[in-house]
């Protein structure tokens, strides 16, 4: 009979949260509204046991395997987002995936009770893998295996609670089903996470500047985090807005406007009473443009001026951050070393659970004792 531990040093009872994201560049808007400005609020909540936040660098090696200095150049440019955007070290755990062994450990035991056909169905993972351009005989092992180790990631830690967008959703069902399966066939270990998606359903798939669906690095239709003012206002100006919208007196659409999709994210309504009066509140002015009479490049200035408030504590927060890499450095091990220790006892769990335990099983020494001791 398993007999599962109480508690531990590094608590993972109750409401575990955990995210992280592919060290594979800058962080842009599409990041902050899918998940990492939600992270912030539930750090600052602080409802939660524990909380933890990753750099996914193994994850991204499985389409950078020839060029690891993409990975190993990003590093601390994700962490100086994750800081500047007001992750605490103090409050949340801060790591890099590749630090914990454990986790890959734990990856080949889930493989061993998932089908092929099954992660193939994963709708995320022909999505990347039509994106990346992958032929079918030319996709990583690796690349392919990746939500069996998003599944790791996730049980290693107990996580309960994931924020993330909703194109995660289904990793996160596979995730669950390879709980469920590893609970059932050897003991009750693991624990069943859910997705908190963003609350603004606008949040939860931002697309690119082009108007495209999804905002991608190597589109170049991102605004990251640490761009300067000039940037963003260049990128803005340069936003997909409605074709028929061929002048100001012609009425508008806001469905599939870029503009107004980023607007629907990120204006509150005291953006418009401090730059755009005239208005109370978004649904004033799509009503307007849909109306007529509006200008797509006012709708742009005002976004500018919108995102611009937004990010400039964020530019602070990193200015101070940048003139002490060493130190981000030092929190990254510190946090890879705390997040070990707690993946560490779930796997003395999951060996326990699979008796794979062998030089800790008093039990089993014993027996196998009396069995050889009588020849």
């Amino acid at each position: 009979m398993l007999t599962l531990p109480t508690e531990s040093n590094y608590s993972i009872m109750g409401k575990v949260i955990l995210t992280g994201d592919r060290p594979t560049g800058r962080l842009h808007l599409g990041h902050y509204v899918g998940s990492l400005r939600r992270r912030v609020e539930l750090q600052n909540k602080g409802d939660f046991d524990r909380m933890f936040v990753f750099m996914a660098d193994v994850q991204a090696l499985t389409d950078n395997a020839s060029n690891p200095d993409k990975i190993r150049d990003n590093i601390v440019n994700v962490a100086l987002d994750y800081l500047s955007a007001g992750l605490d070290p103090e409050k949340c755990t801060l790591y890099v995936q590749s630090r914990i062994p454990e986790l890959a450990e734990l990856t080949v035991y889930l493989m061993n009770i998932v089908s092929v056909s099954r992660v193939q169905r994963n709708p995320t993972v022909k999505t990347e893998v039509k994106l990346r351009g992958f032929e079918n005989d030319s996709i990583p092992l690796g690349f392919f295996c990746y939500p069996v180790s998003q599944a790791a990631d996730i049980a290693a830690f107990k996580a309960t609670t994931v924020p993330a967008g909703e194109d995660q959703e289904p990793m996160l069902e596979l995730t669950r089903e390879l709980v469920n399966r590893f609970n059932n066939t050897y003991a009750p270990v693991l624990v069943e996470p859910k997705i908190m998606l963003p609350e603004n359903a606008t949040a939860r798939r931002l697309p690119g500047t082009d108007g495209k669906e999804k905002m991608s690095k190597s589109l170049g239709n991102c605004i990251y985090l640490s761009d300067d003012a000039d940037t963003v206002w260049k990128q803005v100006k340069a936003m997909y807005t409605d074709p028929t919208h061929l002048n100001v007196s012609d009425p508008g659409h806001v469905e599939g406007n870029a503009v107004f999709t980023y607007l629907d994210a990120f204006a509150t309504d005291q953006d418009f009473a401090d730059f755009w009066p005239e208005f109370s509140n978004l649904d004033e002015l799509k009503a307007a443009y849909q109306h007529g009479g509006i200008g797509d490049m006012k709708c742009k200035k005002m976004l500018n001026k919108v995102i611009n408030r937004m990010l400039d504590p964020i530019r602070a927060r990193r200015a101070e951050y940048e003139k002490d890499i060493p130190e981000i450095f030092n929190i990254l091990k510190k946090g890879s070393d705390a997040a070990r220790e707690v993946a560490a006892q779930t796997m003395d769990e999951v060996r326990k659970a699979m008796r794979i335990d062998y030089f800790e099983d008093e039990e089993l020494i014993k027996e196998q004792t009396r069995k050889f001791s009588g020849k």
